[in-house]
């Protein structure tokens, strides 16, 4: 079996004690993290090393980062999303280990709606669709993994007229990653796991995790040769009631091996 998760941890420096007891308790083979808020030359690599994990990031100072961690050695494949290299936000990152394919993958927020943030966010997500035709062709087992910063429908959030301005939810939002998962993916968590109002992420303000006031934005989105392997997806909510946590929970699958 090979487990994969993803989590937006919020800041590795703040959360590396959460996340090396996470390891230490839940040993998945690759976990993907988001937004690690520091350069490379930060990343705390020999701490992660030290239970047996490698790990590349691409990096930048207080916002954004993605990185992936492996029990197997990591060839990069990709730094950056590709088509537009004027964008120098730390938001993708392309690997491959443990036989698979892996992006790592934090979408802009796009908050507030009307403004060129949002529009950065559908391009953004543009840009990753014409990039998943490339990779549908390439025909690997590969999985998309992350922090989406999208709420598919009024089941994975827990208010939809209360976010109705939120750009997470806006309905051009929404069509964006419809029209990539439609290309063939499997949203592996919706698919094993379909209870409707489960949530991944949980405001800190106004006792939102004690209220399960959530959206679900954080997505494995599988390949058609990763998801003939799926047996298992789910959320684990359980390091979001530790004591400072990150305000998103980790998401993972588990494939059948190869």
């Amino acid at each position: 079996m090979l487990k994969v998760a993803t989590w937006n941890v919020n800041s590795i420096k703040a959360r590396l004690a959460h996340l090396l007891l996470w390891l230490r308790e839940t040993a998945p083979d690759v976990v993907l993290l988001q937004e690690i808020k520091v350069t490379d030359e930060a990343f705390p690599g020999l701490e992660i090393g030290d239970l047996g994990y490698n790990a590349v990031s691409v990096g930048q100072r207080a916002y954004n980062g993605v990185a992936v961690i492996s029990k197997q050695p990591i060839e990069v494949l990709a730094w950056a999303l590709p088509g537009d290299v004027a964008d120098t936000q730390a938001r993708y990152l392309e690997t491959f280990t443990c036989g698979l394919r892996l992006a790592c993958l934090y979408a802009p927020n796009g908050n507030p709606i009307g403004t060129g943030k949002f529009d950065y966010k559908l391009g953004w997500l543009e840009r990753l669709r014409r990039h998943t035709v490339d990779l549908l062709a390439c025909e690997d087992a590969f999985i998309l993994g992350g922090d989406w910063n999208v709420a598919p429908s009024d089941e994975d959030v827990y208010d939809p007229f209360d976010l109705r301005l939120d750009a997470l939810c806006q309905p051009e939002t929404r069509a964006a990653y419809r029209r990539i998962l439609n290309m063939g993916l499997t949203d592996a968590v919706a698919a094993l796991s379909p209870t409707p109002h489960r949530y991944t992420w949980w405001d800190y303000r106004a006792g939102g995790f004690d209220g399960d006031r959530g959206m679900r934005i954080d997505h494995l989105l599988l390949s058609p040769q990763a998801a003939d392997r799926l047996v298992a997806a789910d959320i684990d909510r359980t390091p979001r009631g530790w004591l400072r946590p990150s305000d998103h929970a980790p998401v993972h699958c588990t494939l059948l091996a190869t």
